[in-house]
């Protein structure tokens, strides 16, 4: 080898090592991968074949999926082995083979692409066993591949990037890469690799042990998982397993939870202070990177100040890491958020403290929800138990920590759901399969929700208020359950889309207007209602001490953004009511729409949070 190569592959594995050792590819193997990613070798075929061999398909699928709906008596199977006279041996560093990907895809884009992308669908179609033989999409074959897909897919994300660009990606190999089959105890790895120099991603395979000719190539579905049950909920797409003897039912989770996220977020709770009192003529200098209160804060008991080292209140868009610094050294200076406020600000950790107020399952404000990565064998066995009964059985997979319906899937498919836990972190929640729906002319009966600004003062004593301003948000197209990667059917925030249209309504415009379309239901009951689950949430959020609830710390105070809709539901009597529904509450919410139509919003929060002055501003004390 001369010196130039050398010095290619020592860029490339400094570029790579990082990303190499954590899938776990051996050193041995990394020269070749190189050379083979620079010359574009594909020598997987002169090593490997698919077999072809027929398999009794005797049992039915026990996870709700009919896999007869796409290959309807088909009992050939595939499978890859190892044709090579020579075999392939594990020492050989030569011993690692490329595998190209037929196509990559975000989920919105999926059906589009099908759709519109000539020849996908029948390579598609032919890969996953789907019969087709048309030439034109139809529509009956595009949903069945969309469904199928979930046991050929595979998925990887960017590091870098924005928030859209590091929503994970979906792929599927080409047609020898997905006819690998699963086994407990592989015969060699596969893991995807994304090559900086050249922007592209591949998939290598290497082998585990020594193979002989004829030997079967195999992976792990499930690789890296080692809890029993958990596996056999991860291989469900592929291997049907009976739950009898899990139970469904979750429970708050052990304090070991909160001590796991106080340690990841890399917190540091305050020491103990003493409330710092403000003197009535006293002006605060407040320190804020953030525009918005840069630009509307106009307020004359506050002023806005360049340094950090001065200011009485820091107004931070970032999370406040270290408050035991922050105490220690600085006990007077007021800031923006709790500590531990992701106890209600993180949809596993809302979730988690929300089954306080039942002392188990989730309250009737919450729609029921599971964490996909402590919870998934329960909510396997929900969902089955579901089916069983006849029950709507539609999901919506949600990232704990992404707003926006960033990386939010809704489906009925149990693959689907299960596959999502590979990707990012999510909790799964109950879709509302009955909302209450707005009537927008000439569009029709539409999902709304509905954004409250809440005020946290204090935790001891607890004071919580309201913004009396609220925010409507409306989909634009008429609701139904069906079409589920149709955005703009089924979901509400088209503010960050260009292309799509923007429904605003003032908060004291659509009262009358809600009261027309539901003369039996006053606004006002309503809201009585949605203050009710504002104060449950928090009492709970506050009824016990940092980690397991948000901390007390005298010169905190926050805003947090609370989304919720509201559905039909039946009270003790069967009367038909109108049931709060809490979707998430945000951290440092976008408030460009507040103060677009309320230039006096931020003076009307520090007024009220910061000078405790509530006279003549539109603040209503929840606590």
């Amino acid at each position: 080898m001369d010196g130039r190569e050398d010095e290619q592959f020592q860029t490339f594995a400094g570029l790579h090592a990082a990303a190499l050792q954590s899938s776990g590819v051996p050193r041995i193997y990394w020269r070749s991968l190189q050379r083979k990613i620079v010359q574009e070798i594909y020598d997987a075929g002169e090593v490997f074949g698919i077999m072809q061999f027929q398999e009794e398909d005797d049992e039915e699928e026990e996870n709700g999926e009919n896999t007869e709906k796409y290959n309807p008596g088909i009992t050939l199977r595939s499978k890859v082995v190892v044709t090579r006279e020579s075999g392939l041996q594990a020492s050989d560093p030569t011993s690692i083979f490329l595998v190209d990907h037929a196509w990559t895809y975000r989920v919105d884009h999926a059906r589009q692409q099908l759709e519109q992308i000539p020849g996908l669908l029948p390579r598609m179609a032919s890969l996953m066993g789907v019969d087709f033989h048309g030439e034109a999409p139809d529509v009956e074959t595009v949903e069945l591949v969309m469904e199928c897909m979930w046991k050929y897919n595979q998925t990887y994300q960017l590091s870098q990037g924005s928030a859209e660009e590091k929503v994970p990606l979906w792929y599927i190999m080409d047609e020898f890469g997905s006819q690998v089959q699963h086994s407990d105890q592989p015969s060699c790895c596969m893991a995807p690799f994304f090559y900086i120099q050249g922007q592209l991603t591949y998939t290598v395979l290497w082998p585990r042990q020594d193979l002989q000719e004829g030997d079967e190539v195999t992976r792990d579905y499930a690789y890296g998982e080692t809890d029993p049950l958990v596996r056999r909920c991860q291989l469900l797409p592929w291997i049907p397993a009976d739950l009898e003897g899990v139970d469904s039912t979750v429970a708050e989770p052990p304090d070991s939870f909160y001590e796991n996220v106080i340690h990841e977020n890399k917190e540091q709770l305050p020491v103990e202070i003493q409330p710092c009192p403000v003197p009535e003529d006293r002006i605060l200098k407040v320190f804020s990177e953030m525009s918005q209160i840069r630009n509307n804060l106009t307020h004359p008991g506050f002023r806005l100040t360049e340094q950090q080292d001065e200011a009485d209140i820091l107004w931070l868009y970032s999370h406040m890491k270290d408050y035991r610094t922050l105490s220690l050294e600085c006990p007077h200076v007021m800031v923006n958020q709790f500590p531990c406020e992701s106890i209600v600000t993180v949809k596993d950790c809302l979730a988690a403290v929300a089954r306080r107020v039942k002392g188990g399952p989730a309250p009737d404000w919450l729609p029921e929800t599971f964490n996909l990565k402590t919870e998934l064998p329960q909510f396997v066995k929900h969902y089955q138990l579901r089916q069983q009964r006849g029950e709507d059985n539609h999901w919506i997979c949600k990232p704990w920590n992404l707003a926006r319906g960033l990386d939010t899937h809704i489906t009925d498919s149990l693959d689907y759901i299960i596959r999502q836990r590979e990707s990012t972190p999510k909790v799964v929640c109950k879709y509302l399969e009955h909302p209450v729906l707005f009537n927008r002319e000439e569009v029709g009966m539409v999902k709304f929700d509905i954004r409250y600004m809440l005020m946290l003062r204090s935790v001891k004593p607890l004071r919580l208020y309201v913004y009396d301003v609220f925010w409507l948000r409306f989909a634009n197209r008429p609701f139904s359950l069906d079409h589920f990667d149709d955005y703009q059917k089924h979901f509400t925030v088209m503010n960050y889309d260009e292309k799509a249209e923007l429904m605003q309504v003032h908060y004291d415009d659509f009262i009358p207007m809600f009261e027309r379309q539901y003369p039996q239901y006053s606004w006002k009951e309503v809201e009585a209602k949605l203050f009710k689950v504002f104060r449950e949430l928090f009492e709970v959020a506050t009824s016990r001490p940092a980690p397991y609830g948000i901390c007390h710390y005298p010169s905190s105070r926050a805003i947090y953004a609370v989304d919720l809709m509201l559905k039909w539901a039946a009270d003790q009597n069967g009367e038909r009511v109108m049931q709060p529904q809490i979707l998430e509450l945000n951290f440092s919410p976008d408030c460009a729409r507040a103060c677009l139509y309320h230039p006096d919003f931020y003076n009307h929060i520090f007024q009220s949070l910061f000078l405790d002055q509530f006279e003549d501003v539109p603040v209503t004390q929840i606590i």
